[in-house]
């Protein structure tokens, strides 16, 4: 039999499917299907007559018997039966849309790095600093608002501050000298010298968090490391594209990415500190990314004299040089050479920084990690080749040499190989 009404959970719509299909073909099994759903017994008494023979004539006696019903509810809900693989279609259709919007920000994020650059490449510590200090802004609005809805809890914020310090120190280093060289190497040189930070995470997870690797997780990150060198040392010939740029500059900008990827480790570390902490529930990951910010902020401030003496700027010219950045970020007056495209280029680039990390987030959200890795690493021979072209306020393009490209095409063989799904069990 089959029923017109539900009032059961969804989980049992199987169960009524088959047993519907069973009685529409006639086999009637002995439990029927049908009977594992709860009902309602209704019990009532029934006077009939028994015959009875006394040998010469038939008689009648009363018998009154007791009848068990079981009937289901009357409800006006209908049955309705829907396939999980029916959804596949749209969150696949999803996951594709929202990889390639990733992958259209990661360019575009990469690309207004250096032409934010451009017009501030004196006052790189000045960007880190407003830079910074916008996502404080925005990440605590968004920490405000969640905790008012309950999905922040008082328990998340007392977290100890102290990871979340080394957190900001170690992504204030990151930031400045990430800065601080980007604004002198050429645009091409960045996204390769950027890939370091896969090997230092690495080295740095495997040291202090214990982690394992498999082995072309293991081979990706040495193709890595070598495309890296292949593609630097080629700027010791002359008329390459980083002949004339002191080795000092693409050393900085590695060290960057191992500030970058200490502070990663921190975090992981925070999670999973945090999952024990707060018994089993996890920690919303803007309490991580706003005290984190909060903190590097006060350290760029902390770090700017030692910064600034870095550049050649003593410390007492230093108010000198936040007034002479703040007048080139606003670029307003005459008196400020040098500092066309802003605030129009630093100002993009701070907004399309903050909508790629949102994007990315919802990829992994979605989907996973490792769609997201591949989201990024497909945006690095991409901007590559862009910022080789000439572009506004850098009209004069780059010339890649064969030797930068042949390291190129190994860096990006090693990040396919590093991001391969892994079969039997799941690593890093």
């Amino acid at each position: 039999m089959a029923y017109s009404c539900m009032y059961l959970s969804p989980s049992v719509h199987s169960i009524l499917s088959i047993d519907h299909a069973l009685s529409v073909n006639g086999t009637h099994p002995q439990a029927p299907i049908s009977s594992l759903l709860p009902k309602s017994r209704i019990v009532y008494s029934q006077l009939s007559y028994k015959p009875s023979f006394n040998g010469r004539s038939k008689s009648y006696l009363p018998k009154f018997t007791t009848i068990y019903h079981d009937s289901v509810p009357n409800c006006k809900f209908r049955i309705r039966a829907q396939k999980e693989d029916e959804q596949a279609p749209s969150n696949n259709k999803i996951v594709i849309v929202s990889s390639a919007i990733t992958v259209l920000l990661a360019i575009a994020n990469r690309v207004l790095y250096k032409l934010a650059l451009v017009p501030m490449k004196q006052y790189p510590f000045f960007l880190a600093q407003v830079s910074t200090f916008g996502y404080v802004a925005i990440y605590f609005s968004v920490l405000f608002l969640r905790y008012r809805a309950g999905i922040v809890t008082n328990e998340m914020l007392a977290l100890p501050k102290s990871r979340f310090i080394a957190i900001g120190m170690l992504e204030a280093l990151g930031t400045a000298a990430g800065m601080s060289s980007g604004a002198m190497l050429p645009g091409p040189a960045i996204p390769i010298l950027n890939q370091t930070f896969l090997v230092s995470q690495l080295i740095l997870s495997t040291l202090f968090l214990g982690r394992r690797y498999s082995l072309n997780q293991i081979a990706g990150c040495l193709l890595v490391a070598g495309g890296v060198i292949v593609a630097v040392s080629s700027g010791s010939n002359p008329g390459q594209m980083l002949s004339g740029i002191g080795f000092v500059w693409p050393a900085i900008m590695i060290a960057s990415t191992v500030f970058q990827a200490g502070a990663s480790i921190i975090k992981e570390f925070v999670f999973k500190d945090a999952a024990t902490r707060l018994k089993g529930k996890s920690v919303d990951i803007f309490v991580v990314n706003s005290f984190g910010s909060l903190f590097q902020a006060l350290f760029i401030l902390l770090f700017l004299p030692f910064l600034s003496s870095f550049k050649g700027i003593p410390f007492s010219e230093l108010p000198s040089y936040i007034k002479s950045g703040a007048g080139c970020f606003v670029n307003i007056g005459a008196n400020t050479p040098g500092c066309d495209g802003a605030p129009l280029l630093p100002l993009l680039y701070i907004t399309i920084n903050i909508v790629f990390n949102i994007s990315m987030l919802n990829v992994v959200k979605i989907s996973s990690a490792v769609v997201s890795s591949l989201a990024v690493m497909l945006s690095v021979p991409i901007s590559i080749y862009i910022l080789s072209l000439p572009l506004p306020y850098l009209p004069e393009g780059t010339n890649l040499s064969s030797s930068f490209l042949f390291g190129s095409c190994i860096l990006v063989l090693g990040l396919i190989l590093y991001n391969l799904p892994q079969r039997d069990k799941k690593t890093a």
